[in-house]
């Protein structure tokens, strides 16, 4: 009897994300994402705010430093905890992603954060928190489809 060969076929982005969103297990480990973010959403602010408040740096530079911190406590929850069944990787090759990807979603959040406090005069860590917030479906996505995939 001949072998069968089967070969994958890649779906379509849209057919994924159909297939994805059908999956308890996804919605389980975007909740995961979802606490992780929030002690992520935290860091950020408290560090944010010390060092705009208690240390006197621009705030430009602080949200980078709270990035930072931020983002290394990110990594080590989502690899140990959210993403934990997706450890096919090398720490090394998904810190990699998972920092370039932080690093894109940062990027949207700074200019968020720059465009609330100098172009419409909100206040710094209120800016700061939206930008945060407005940057996260961003980072879940990325995250999930490249820096932990399965």
């Amino acid at each position: 009897m001949p072998e069968e060969l089967t070969s994958a076929v890649p779906l379509p982005f849209h057919a994924r994300v159909k297939h994805g969103v059908r999956k308890p297990a996804n919605w389980l480990q975007l909740i995961r994402y979802a606490a992780v973010g929030a002690s992520g959403y935290v860091v950020n602010l408290v560090v944010f705010a010390v060092c705009l408040h208690l240390m006197g740096i621009d705030y430009k530079v602080a949200a980078v430093i709270s990035f930072v911190v931020s983002v290394l406590n990110n990594f080590w929850w989502n690899r140990h905890w959210t993403f934990s069944s997706q450890r096919v990787d090398h720490p090394v090759t998904q810190a990699v992603r998972f920092f370039a990807i932080s690093a894109v979603a940062f990027g949207f959040s700074y200019v968020i954060l720059i465009s609330l406090v100098d172009g419409a005069g909100f206040s710094k860590v209120l800016a700061q928190a939206i930008s945060i917030v407005c940057a996260t479906p961003l980072s879940f996505v990325g995250q999930k489809l490249w820096s932990f995939r399965g």
